[in-house]
């Protein structure tokens, strides 16, 4: 009865650090969804705000204009580097969803805040030290036990 009681114990005590992981993966990929979703038509899905827009999606004029003009980013042309962002805003922040590569997207990402705020928004590190500090919990810790990660390992 006590090795049933301490077993519960040592489940209950990681709960708070798993449903903390699972609101950082949550957060991160809506974050990077939601701006992946901004360099896109045709193919719309917000499912907090509950609003679908089918299509095959096309890279917004917008996007590659931002590219080329605003953000400046240097070694890559800006058609690649907004191909490159606009993949990976939406596939990365999927995994972190599923927890199932976690540490590899969340590395990902982190690299892709580094860019922005070195390259394009510098004066945003408030924003990007956030994202930045949940993505480094997620590369430590891992996705939790509330992952395919987790599942996977067993």
């Amino acid at each position: 009865m006590l090795s049933l009681l301490q077993g519960i114990e040592r489940v209950w005590s990681k709960l708070p650090e798993d449903i903390g992981l699972l609101l950082a993966r949550f957060t991160l990929a809506t974050i990077f969804w939601r701006s992946g979703q901004t360099k896109i038509e045709g193919f719309q899905l917000d499912l907090i705000d509950m609003k679908f827009q089918l299509g095959w999606p096309v890279m917004a004029e917008s996007t590659l204009f931002l590219f080329e003009y605003e953000y400046n980013l240097p070694l890559l042309s800006p058609g690649f580097a907004a191909l490159l962002a606009t993949l990976a805003e939406h596939f990365l922040p999927l995994l972190l969803l599923l927890g199932f590569l976690t540490r590899s997207s969340a590395l990902m990402l982190l690299v892709m805040t580094l860019v922005i705020q070195i390259f394009v928004y510098p004066d945003a590190w408030v924003t990007h030290g956030l994202w930045g500090a949940l993505l480094l919990v997620l590369i430590s810790r891992g996705a939790g036990r509330l992952s395919l990660d987790t599942l996977m390992q067993r």
